[in-house]
């Protein structure tokens, strides 16, 4: 028995209503009844998606398309960037007008103070008021940006994070910023410095300059005389270094088994021991001079407030600053409270992972990943007060600036130009070439020759060369770019920024050239063509070529009727012989002729799609 038919009337009133080809329509000026108005959007035929973030392109044309115009009235008013330009930078004279216009607002550049309160103000009365006060900074701050375009540099828009950061400085007596030592004044808040004044004129501020093995000792002297004139007590610091020498320390302190050596190894031991002892007393008699000279030197020039040491300091040694830095009256008594302020990425965590010789908190470069200020004690007499990782408000240059200085997340960069190129005016040439075993191209004829490489010279260069390329065969310069800026930040392209009142090339010497340079000719010509270096072709290469000399010879179009004959070539070869007379002769008519042999295209041009 057969299926019983089911009933298709739903489907065809479906078909009806919504079919492409069934839809009714009405034409201007007719009276005919019909349910398909056009009176509105026809939502079905949609697919709506909801956007909250798009890019500045598609911005572009939902403005252009909400404003009623089309894209193609505009056409002529679009631009192109040459990616072999100056793309990000500024001049020279752009950066020194930005630069005095920061430093004549740089006291309207304010952190959020916490309201006044007595024992009398209840709870809801403290959140309006701390709700009020930081509306108005953000305001202010919003007004300030839009001043005269100045750049900023992101910072925390939370609340919470800024009531962790008041109670630290209450609960402190000495207030640390750890800023890294490649640029100090970038990371470094002024006005966090007054307000710890304005909470308790007893309390301290420091700064420890994080990440010092970076730096020469010269430049670590330059630096101390600088916040010397500043009336700032600074400290160098690294925490890589003195994590280094804390595992290394305890691994010469294992017990070694005296039942499995020998005599002459036990001697050997012993004379070991004996000599690491007299190495040890000398170490601390030298320590205790040192000491004594820096005492005298200290109350010989008072009068010009000389007080920092550029000395780069131990574990045991900035212990014992924090213990005999604060000498007034402390908010805990017998307790030396020490608060840790800084941004993501200056080492913050690192430090105190480095001082405890062991993980108490966290390391990132995520802002926010401490939620709350937790309190570690070093021993009876010290504490650690740690803040949740705070971006303060601070001026800024460019956004490339924010990029290689590490504010900025590399991962998440969407052009990846500007910060490039700024770090090429940052690097010499044959700094990037001796670093990557690369070879940069030159700058053409009539450019400048000492000028600094442009972003696509140097990643086309570095991406052929680890491999990193495209789907369509061409360097991935998005991709080599991350490695470049990730290297710049971690110190492996090192660029250290000078105090001011110092030139930046005495400060920063860079090292000469180690490797001898390559002859462009001598590359292969597959990577000539994907860094772009057979294009770049000068003057005297056009005239070569023009002026080359050419042997003349005769075409022969078609086949010829002799197969076995071959007319005569410029230079007679092996397979055509010519008498006195000129007359063509036979050549070799045993040899299979398939010179006249069509060939695939694709075979012939081969050297075409080689890259």
């Amino acid at each position: 028995m057969g299926k019983k038919k089911a009933n298709q009337l739903g489907r065809s009133l479906i078909k009806d209503r919504f079919g492409q080809g069934n839809r009714k329509t009405v034409a201007d000026g007719s009276m005919l009844h019909t349910t398909e108005v056009q009176d509105g959007y026809d939502w079905g035929r949609l697919n709506l998606q909801s956007v909250t973030e798009e890019s500045s392109f598609q911005e572009f044309l939902r403005t252009a398309e909400l404003a009623g115009t089309e894209f193609q009235a505009e056409k002529l008013n679009i631009s192109y960037v040459n990616p072999k330009s100056k793309v990000g930078l500024l001049t020279t004279n752009e950066r020194v007008e930005i630069i005095r216009k920061q430093v004549d607002m740089k006291d309207l550049l304010k952190i959020p103070r916490r309201p006044k309160w007595t024992k009398e103000t209840t709870a809801e009365e403290l959140v309006l008021a701390e709700n009020a006060s930081f509306l108005e900074w953000r305001r202010g701050l919003v007004a300030l940006q839009e001043q005269d375009d100045m750049l900023m540099t992101p910072y925390e828009k939370n609340l919470d994070f800024w009531r962790q950061l008041w109670r630290v400085v209450e609960r402190s007596d000495i207030v640390v910023q750890i800023v890294d030592a490649r640029n100090p004044l970038l990371f470094r808040t002024e006005d966090l410095e007054k307000y710890v004044k304005e909470v308790d004129a007893n309390k301290m501020n420091m700064i420890l300059l994080n990440k010092s093995d970076f730096l020469t000792a010269e430049q670590r002297v330059y630096w101390a005389r600088y916040f010397d004139e500043q009336g700032v007590r600074v400290a160098f610091y690294s925490a890589v270094l003195a994590a280094e020498e804390a595992k290394r320390e305890e691994e010469e302190e294992e017990p070694f088994n005296d039942d499995l050596l020998s005599e002459e190894e036990r001697e050997v031991k012993e004379r070991l021991d004996s000599l690491k002892l007299s190495v040890d007393k000398a170490e601390k008699t030298l320590e205790k001079l040192e000491e004594k000279i820096e005492d005298f030197s200290r109350d010989g020039s008072e009068e010009t407030g000389t007080k920092n040491s550029s000395k780069l300091l131990t574990n045991a040694e900035l212990i014992s600053l924090f213990k005999n830095l604060h000498q007034a009256e402390r908010v805990t008594k017998g307790i030396v409270t020490v608060g840790l302020v800084g941004y993501p990425n200056v080492g913050k965590s690192s430090t105190i992972n480095a001082v405890f010789l062991e993980k108490k908190v966290s390391v990132s470069a995520t802002p926010g990943k401490t939620k709350h200020f937790q309190t570690l004690y070093v021993d009876s007499e010290l504490m650690f007060c740690d803040c949740p990782g705070l971006v303060m408000p601070s001026f800024c240059i460019t956004k490339a600036d924010m990029i290689l200085n590490g504010i900025l997340p590399i991962d998440q960069m969407r052009d990846h130009v500007p910060p490039v190129n700024l770090l090429c005016t940052l690097i010499p040439r044959h700094v990037l070439e001796d670093t990557y075993g690369i070879m940069i191209s030159k700058p053409l004829e009539g450019e400048d020759p000492n000028r600094p490489p442009h972003s696509e010279e140097l990643l086309l260069a570095f991406a052929y060369n680890r491999g990193f390329m495209t789907a369509n065969g061409q360097p991935d310069q998005s991709r080599g770019s991350r490695y470049v800026l990730k290297d710049y930040v971690n110190g492996k392209l090192l660029f250290c920024y000078a105090p001011p009142g110092v030139a930046q090339e005495e400060f920063h010497l860079f090292p000469a050239r180690q490797k001898e340079e390559t002859d462009i000719k001598l590359l292969p010509p597959r990577q000539q063509r994907a860094m772009k270096m057979n294009l770049k072709k000068s003057s005297t290469d056009v005239d070569e070529q023009f002026f080359k000399e050419r042997a003349s010879h005769g075409l022969v179009k078609g086949r010829s009727d002799f197969p076995n004959v071959r007319p005569v070539g410029p230079q007679a070869t092996a397979q055509t012989l010519t008498t006195t007379e000129g007359v063509i002769v036979a050549g070799k008519p045993w040899k299979h002729q398939k010179r006249e042999k069509r060939e695939k295209l694709r075979r012939k041009y081969a050297y075409l799609d080689q890259h």
